[in-house]
């Protein structure tokens, strides 16, 4: 879960590529990409994780 948080924090604050996202996290781009596209299909946006920015 942690690194799901991770990802979208770093996509919607920081505005990291994904490939950016994937080098910092030590992940894949397909995993950024399919963690990305879940929230997304989720209506999930950084105030709809429950945690403080």
């Amino acid at each position: 879960m942690r690194k799901i948080k991770n990802v979208l924090c770093l996509k919607l604050q920081a505005r990291l590529s994904r490939e950016h996202i994937a080098t910092a996290l030590h992940i894949s781009k397909g995993v950024v990409a399919k963690y990305i596209g879940l929230a997304g299909a989720a209506g999930l946006d950084w105030t709809g994780l429950g945690v403080d920015p």
